[in-house]
């Protein structure tokens, strides 16, 4: 089955809105006409309303690096889904690595999130993935076939199509290593096999899982041009407009 492959820019805690709008005018003439792939960027919630206008008109999507698993309600600092949706952002990432370490969630708070995104119509990036530590003890399939099984309770075959995976190896992401496309291929069949389990192998043959750790122009051809690989999820190398063109046109 062919994938229609994703390629999305977690500009994390950086950008001011000004920022934000000579990137999307720099970026979007770098990738006019390209059909291949989906483009998508997530910006801190304060630029969204920024980025969704300057994109305007074109095929790349905005979205939200986070969302509350509550429609609405008392908990300071967050947003919610509906917040996301007035402001013109139709994706959502869902348990970064970082939220996880630094924030405290859980497969649990994930698998929540994951349901309101789904129950709303925002398509969700789920993000999973083994510490370093992790990995050498040799537990990378353990941990991705929990994180994935904890994230998809209650998820339905019949709902499950908007999801996107995104495997991201923590010890990859802002070090500067990068999985080799054997590891990150193996931890994707791994990923997919588990989606299989779960909700049918149909389901599992169209889910996107996307590959996230230190992907930059010089390594980004030979990770998304794997048949197992059905795109990126940049971080660093994508605050830069020709940067991330590049990637997006591996």
């Amino acid at each position: 089955m062919s994938r229609k492959a994703l390629i999305a820019a977690n500009w994390k805690m950086f950008k001011t809105p000004a920022e934000a709008r000579a990137f999307v005018e720099a970026f979007l003439p770098l990738v006019a006409g390209h059909e291949r792939d989906e483009i998508a960027l997530f910006p801190s919630p304060v630029l969204l309303p920024t980025v969704v206008e300057a994109v305007k008109g074109s095929k790349v999507a905005a979205g939200a690096q986070n969302i509350h698993f509550a429609e609405e309600g008392a908990f300071t600092g967050e947003t919610s889904v509906g917040q996301l949706k007035a402001v013109g952002g139709t994706h959502t990432l869902i348990g970064h690595s970082e939220r996880r370490q630094y924030f405290g969630e859980t497969d649990e708070i994930v698998n929540k999130k994951l349901h309101t995104a789904l129950k709303h119509g925002v398509v969700p990036i789920v993000c999973i993935g083994e510490v370093l530590a992790e990995r050498e003890a040799g537990k990378t399939a353990e941990v991705l076939k929990t994180q994935v099984t904890g994230a998809f309770a209650g998820i339905t075959a019949e709902a499950a199509g908007p999801i996107v995976i995104a495997y991201e190896p923590v010890w990859a992401i802002g070090t500067g290593k990068t999985a080799t496309p054997e590891i990150a291929i193996d931890a994707h069949k791994i990923i997919r096999a588990e989606v299989a389990r779960l909700l049918g192998v149909e389901v599992a043959a169209a889910m996107r899982i996307l590959y996230g750790g230190s992907v930059k122009p010089d390594n980004c051809t030979s990770l998304i041009g794997q048949e197992e690989i059905d795109g990126a999820l940049v971080g660093g190398a994508s605050l830069k407009p020709d940067s991330f063109a590049a990637i997006v046109k591996y």
